[in-house]
Protein backbone atom coordinates (compact mmCIF):
# COMPACT_ATOMS: atom_id res chain seq x y z
CA UNK A 1 0.00 0.00 0.00
CA UNK A 2 1.32 3.55 -0.87
CA UNK A 3 1.11 6.63 1.76
CA UNK A 4 -2.00 8.68 2.35
CA UNK A 5 -3.14 10.99 4.82
CA UNK A 6 -5.24 9.90 7.21
CA UNK A 7 -7.71 12.12 9.45
CA UNK A 8 -10.18 10.94 12.20
CA UNK A 9 -12.75 13.82 12.84
CA UNK A 10 -14.92 13.96 15.78
CA UNK A 11 -17.88 15.87 14.38
CA UNK A 12 -19.84 15.35 11.15
CA UNK A 13 -19.42 19.34 9.67
CA UNK A 14 -15.16 18.40 10.17
CA UNK A 15 -15.88 15.15 7.71
CA UNK A 16 -17.51 16.86 5.67
CA UNK A 17 -14.81 19.56 5.36
CA UNK A 18 -12.04 17.14 5.32
CA UNK A 19 -13.58 15.59 2.38
CA UNK A 20 -14.41 18.89 0.82
CA UNK A 21 -11.04 19.75 1.04
CA UNK A 22 -9.61 16.32 -0.46
CA UNK A 23 -11.74 16.34 -3.79
CA UNK A 24 -11.76 13.62 -5.64
CA UNK A 25 -8.73 12.12 -4.26
CA UNK A 26 -10.22 12.10 -0.67
CA UNK A 27 -12.55 8.76 0.58
CA UNK A 28 -14.46 8.29 4.23
CA UNK A 29 -13.35 5.55 5.85
CA UNK A 30 -15.84 3.56 8.01
CA UNK A 31 -15.13 -0.17 9.01
CA UNK A 32 -12.88 -0.65 6.31
CA UNK A 33 -13.61 -4.09 5.21
CA UNK A 34 -14.02 -2.94 1.57
CA UNK A 35 -11.88 -0.12 1.21
CA UNK A 36 -8.78 -1.89 2.83
CA UNK A 37 -8.82 -4.65 0.35
CA UNK A 38 -9.61 -2.65 -2.59
CA UNK A 39 -6.18 -0.29 -1.97
CA UNK A 40 -4.49 -3.30 -1.74
CA UNK A 41 -5.80 -3.80 -5.19
CA UNK A 42 -5.39 -0.35 -6.45
CA UNK A 43 -2.63 -1.20 -8.84
CA UNK A 44 -5.05 -2.23 -11.06
CA UNK A 45 -8.67 -1.97 -10.26
CA UNK A 46 -9.32 0.78 -7.78
CA UNK A 47 -8.22 4.58 -7.77
CA UNK A 48 -5.94 4.92 -4.99
CA UNK A 49 -6.75 7.24 -2.70
CA UNK A 50 -4.59 10.59 -1.33
CA UNK A 51 -6.82 10.87 1.99
CA UNK A 52 -8.80 8.75 4.68
CA UNK A 53 -11.29 10.52 6.40
CA UNK A 54 -12.01 7.76 9.13
CA UNK A 55 -15.81 8.11 10.41
CA UNK A 56 -15.11 5.98 13.68
CA UNK A 57 -15.53 8.73 16.15
CA UNK A 58 -18.28 10.75 14.47
CA UNK A 59 -21.38 10.23 16.86
CA UNK A 60 -23.58 11.97 15.20
CA UNK A 61 -23.20 8.66 12.74
CA UNK A 62 -23.88 6.03 15.41
CA UNK A 63 -26.99 4.45 16.79
CA UNK A 64 -30.10 3.02 16.16
CA UNK A 65 -33.59 3.76 17.41
CA UNK A 66 -37.38 2.71 17.21
CA UNK A 67 -40.41 4.59 17.66
CA UNK A 68 -43.90 4.30 16.51
CA UNK A 69 -44.23 7.62 15.32
CA UNK A 70 -41.15 7.39 13.30
CA UNK A 71 -39.94 4.20 12.91
CA UNK A 72 -36.22 3.10 12.57
CA UNK A 73 -33.48 4.87 12.45
CA UNK A 74 -30.08 3.33 11.85
CA UNK A 75 -27.05 5.37 11.59
CA UNK A 76 -24.72 5.05 8.59
CA UNK A 77 -22.29 3.95 11.33
CA UNK A 78 -23.59 1.02 12.91
CA UNK A 79 -21.55 -1.80 12.65
CA UNK A 80 -23.85 -5.35 10.97
CA UNK A 81 -23.44 -6.43 14.54
CA UNK A 82 -25.53 -3.88 15.83
CA UNK A 83 -28.32 -4.07 13.44
CA UNK A 84 -27.69 -8.16 13.76
CA UNK A 85 -28.62 -8.23 17.34
CA UNK A 86 -30.47 -4.73 17.50
CA UNK A 87 -33.81 -5.75 19.70
CA UNK A 88 -35.76 -3.56 17.87
CA UNK A 89 -34.46 -4.70 14.43
CA UNK A 90 -35.00 -8.09 15.01
CA UNK A 91 -38.90 -7.98 16.42
CA UNK A 92 -39.93 -5.15 13.60
CA UNK A 93 -37.47 -5.76 10.44
CA UNK A 94 -36.64 -9.31 10.62
CA UNK A 95 -35.42 -9.77 7.40
CA UNK A 96 -32.73 -7.02 7.66
CA UNK A 97 -31.13 -8.91 10.66
CA UNK A 98 -30.98 -11.95 8.53
CA UNK A 99 -29.19 -9.96 6.14
CA UNK A 100 -27.06 -7.92 8.25
CA UNK A 101 -26.08 -11.80 10.17
CA UNK A 102 -24.49 -13.22 7.10
CA UNK A 103 -21.79 -10.67 6.30
CA UNK A 104 -18.76 -12.40 6.35
CA UNK A 105 -17.27 -13.46 9.71
CA UNK A 106 -17.70 -12.68 13.14
CA UNK A 107 -15.01 -10.46 13.33
CA UNK A 108 -16.14 -8.57 9.70
CA UNK A 109 -19.36 -8.10 11.36
CA UNK A 110 -18.09 -6.23 13.98
CA UNK A 111 -16.43 -3.86 11.89
CA UNK A 112 -18.21 -3.68 8.88
CA UNK A 113 -21.09 -1.20 8.85
CA UNK A 114 -24.43 -0.54 7.20
CA UNK A 115 -23.77 2.22 5.42
CA UNK A 116 -20.00 1.28 3.79
CA UNK A 117 -22.15 -1.63 2.82
CA UNK A 118 -24.18 0.18 0.92
CA UNK A 119 -21.82 3.02 -0.31
CA UNK A 120 -19.94 0.28 -1.53
CA UNK A 121 -22.53 -0.69 -3.94
CA UNK A 122 -22.16 -3.96 -4.74
CA UNK A 123 -24.92 -5.62 -6.57
CA UNK A 124 -24.76 -8.77 -3.93
CA UNK A 125 -24.72 -6.66 -0.40
CA UNK A 126 -26.91 -8.68 2.31
CA UNK A 127 -28.25 -5.54 3.59
CA UNK A 128 -29.76 -4.21 0.25
CA UNK A 129 -32.62 -6.02 -0.54
CA UNK A 130 -34.39 -5.57 3.45
CA UNK A 131 -33.59 -2.22 3.05
CA UNK A 132 -35.54 -1.92 -0.08
CA UNK A 133 -38.06 -4.36 0.67
CA UNK A 134 -38.84 -1.95 3.79
CA UNK A 135 -38.41 0.75 1.70
CA UNK A 136 -36.10 2.54 3.76
CA UNK A 137 -34.45 6.04 2.47
CA UNK A 138 -30.73 7.06 2.97
CA UNK A 139 -30.52 10.43 4.54
CA UNK A 140 -27.49 11.96 2.84
CA UNK A 141 -25.67 15.02 4.03
CA UNK A 142 -23.12 17.46 2.49
CA UNK A 143 -22.31 21.18 1.89
CA UNK A 144 -26.01 21.94 0.81
CA UNK A 145 -27.57 20.39 3.92
CA UNK A 146 -29.51 17.16 4.36
CA UNK A 147 -32.02 15.82 1.23
CA UNK A 148 -33.56 11.94 2.03
CA UNK A 149 -33.70 9.49 -1.24
CA UNK A 150 -35.30 6.64 -1.63
CA UNK A 151 -32.77 3.25 -1.52
CA UNK A 152 -34.15 2.33 -5.06
CA UNK A 153 -32.58 5.45 -6.42
CA UNK A 154 -29.42 5.35 -4.28
CA UNK A 155 -27.55 2.40 -6.47
CA UNK A 156 -26.67 3.85 -9.37
CA UNK A 157 -24.80 0.81 -10.24
CA UNK A 158 -21.90 -1.75 -9.43
CA UNK A 159 -20.13 0.65 -7.60
CA UNK A 160 -21.87 3.91 -7.87
CA UNK A 161 -24.21 5.85 -5.89
CA UNK A 162 -26.07 8.65 -5.26
CA UNK A 163 -23.40 10.62 -3.20
CA UNK A 164 -21.40 13.33 -4.72
CA UNK A 165 -17.44 13.30 -3.81
CA UNK A 166 -18.59 15.82 -0.40
CA UNK A 167 -21.58 13.67 0.41
CA UNK A 168 -21.66 11.23 3.09
CA UNK A 169 -25.00 8.65 3.90
CA UNK A 170 -25.40 10.00 7.67
CA UNK A 171 -28.70 7.27 8.05
CA UNK A 172 -31.14 4.87 6.88
CA UNK A 173 -34.85 5.53 8.08
CA UNK A 174 -37.57 2.88 7.55
CA UNK A 175 -41.39 3.36 8.49
CA UNK A 176 -43.14 1.24 10.77
CA UNK A 177 -44.23 -2.09 8.80
CA UNK A 178 -48.03 -2.51 8.85
CA UNK A 179 -50.08 -4.64 11.60
CA UNK A 180 -49.82 -8.42 9.75
CA UNK A 181 -46.52 -7.96 8.61
CA UNK A 182 -44.18 -10.65 7.58
CA UNK A 183 -41.08 -10.53 6.15
CA UNK A 184 -37.55 -12.98 5.28
CA UNK A 185 -34.40 -12.65 3.92
CA UNK A 186 -31.96 -15.55 2.54
CA UNK A 187 -28.70 -15.55 0.16
CA UNK A 188 -27.30 -18.53 -1.41
CA UNK A 189 -23.43 -19.20 -1.38
CA UNK A 190 -21.03 -21.34 -2.32
CA UNK A 191 -20.16 -21.81 1.87
CA UNK A 192 -21.86 -20.30 4.98
CA UNK A 193 -19.59 -17.77 5.75
CA UNK A 194 -16.64 -15.76 3.93
CA UNK A 195 -18.44 -15.34 0.54
CA UNK A 196 -20.41 -13.16 -1.01
CA UNK A 197 -23.91 -14.08 -1.89
CA UNK A 198 -25.12 -15.54 -5.16
CA UNK A 199 -28.40 -14.88 -5.39
CA UNK A 200 -30.24 -12.92 -2.32
CA UNK A 201 -33.79 -12.80 -1.67
CA UNK A 202 -35.86 -10.56 1.00
CA UNK A 203 -40.14 -10.70 1.11
CA UNK A 204 -42.11 -8.51 2.87
CA UNK A 205 -46.32 -9.32 3.10
CA UNK A 206 -48.56 -7.60 4.49
CA UNK A 207 -51.93 -9.68 5.30
CA UNK A 208 -55.39 -8.11 5.56
CA UNK A 209 -58.91 -9.75 5.22
CA UNK A 210 -57.20 -13.23 3.89
CA UNK A 211 -55.74 -11.34 1.08
CA UNK A 212 -51.99 -9.83 0.73
CA UNK A 213 -52.68 -5.96 1.07
CA UNK A 214 -49.14 -5.14 0.36
CA UNK A 215 -45.79 -7.30 -1.11
CA UNK A 216 -42.32 -6.27 -1.70
CA UNK A 217 -39.94 -8.39 -3.00
CA UNK A 218 -36.42 -7.77 -4.04
CA UNK A 219 -33.35 -9.27 -5.52
CA UNK A 220 -29.43 -9.09 -4.83
CA UNK A 221 -26.74 -10.22 -6.93
CA UNK A 222 -29.41 -10.99 -10.36
CA UNK A 223 -28.74 -7.04 -11.77
CA UNK A 224 -26.38 -4.56 -11.73
CA UNK A 225 -27.39 -3.01 -8.67
CA UNK A 226 -29.69 -4.87 -5.99
CA UNK A 227 -33.58 -4.29 -7.49
CA UNK A 228 -37.59 -4.48 -6.45
CA UNK A 229 -39.35 -7.24 -8.42
CA UNK A 230 -42.15 -5.09 -9.44
CA UNK A 231 -43.87 -7.62 -11.63
CA UNK A 232 -43.94 -10.07 -8.76
CA UNK A 233 -45.27 -7.97 -6.08
CA UNK A 234 -48.58 -6.70 -8.70
CA UNK A 235 -48.89 -10.34 -8.71
CA UNK A 236 -49.16 -11.17 -5.44
CA UNK A 237 -51.02 -8.06 -4.28
CA UNK A 238 -54.80 -8.34 -3.52
CA UNK A 239 -54.24 -12.43 -3.76
CA UNK A 240 -55.10 -14.59 -0.78
CA UNK A 241 -51.98 -16.47 -0.07
CA UNK A 242 -50.79 -20.07 -1.50
CA UNK A 243 -48.34 -22.17 -2.62
CA UNK A 244 -49.55 -21.66 -6.46
CA UNK A 245 -49.91 -17.89 -5.95
CA UNK A 246 -46.14 -17.81 -4.55
CA UNK A 247 -45.00 -20.12 -7.52
CA UNK A 248 -46.47 -17.15 -10.39
CA UNK A 249 -44.91 -14.49 -8.56
CA UNK A 250 -41.24 -16.34 -8.10
CA UNK A 251 -41.60 -16.95 -11.84
CA UNK A 252 -42.10 -13.50 -12.49
CA UNK A 253 -39.34 -12.44 -10.46
CA UNK A 254 -36.76 -14.91 -12.02
CA UNK A 255 -37.99 -13.09 -15.60
CA UNK A 256 -37.48 -9.63 -14.94
CA UNK A 257 -33.96 -9.98 -13.19
CA UNK A 258 -30.61 -9.87 -15.21
CA UNK A 259 -27.69 -12.23 -13.78
CA UNK A 260 -24.70 -12.77 -15.40
CA UNK A 261 -22.53 -15.57 -15.56
CA UNK A 262 -19.26 -15.49 -13.79
CA UNK A 263 -17.15 -17.81 -11.74
CA UNK A 264 -19.54 -17.91 -8.79
CA UNK A 265 -22.39 -19.02 -11.46
CA UNK A 266 -24.10 -18.82 -14.98
CA UNK A 267 -27.11 -17.23 -15.36
CA UNK A 268 -29.54 -19.68 -15.91
CA UNK A 269 -28.29 -21.14 -12.12
CA UNK A 270 -29.17 -17.63 -10.92
CA UNK A 271 -32.44 -17.66 -12.34
CA UNK A 272 -32.94 -21.12 -11.35
CA UNK A 273 -32.24 -19.64 -7.57
CA UNK A 274 -34.35 -16.65 -7.58
CA UNK A 275 -37.46 -18.96 -8.94
CA UNK A 276 -36.50 -21.37 -6.23
CA UNK A 277 -35.71 -18.74 -3.31
CA UNK A 278 -38.48 -16.19 -4.00
CA UNK A 279 -41.07 -18.89 -3.08
CA UNK A 280 -39.28 -19.76 -0.16
CA UNK A 281 -39.08 -16.28 1.40
CA UNK A 282 -42.80 -15.62 0.01
CA UNK A 283 -43.83 -18.52 2.04
CA UNK A 284 -41.91 -17.97 5.22
CA UNK A 285 -42.75 -14.38 5.36
CA UNK A 286 -46.62 -15.23 5.03
CA UNK A 287 -46.04 -17.37 7.79
CA UNK A 288 -44.58 -14.79 9.82
CA UNK A 289 -47.32 -12.05 8.82
CA UNK A 290 -50.06 -14.85 9.79
CA UNK A 291 -47.80 -15.13 13.39
CA UNK A 292 -47.85 -11.69 14.03
CA UNK A 293 -51.87 -11.47 13.70
CA UNK A 294 -51.98 -14.13 16.31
Amino acid sequence: MRAFEYYAPESLDEALALLRQGGESARPLAGGTDLVPQMKESATRFPYPQRLVSLGRVAELKGIEFTEQAGLRIGAGATMMDVAESPSVRERYPALAEGAGVVGSIQTMNMATIGGNLCNAAPSADAAPALLAYEAQAVIVGPGGRRAVPLAEFFLGPGRTALAADELLAELRLPVPPAQTGAAYRRHTPRKQMDIAVVGVAAVLTLEGGRIQRARVALGAVAPTPVRAGRAESALEGQPPSAELFARAAEAAAAECSPISDMRGSAEFRRRLVRVMTERMLALAAERAKGASA
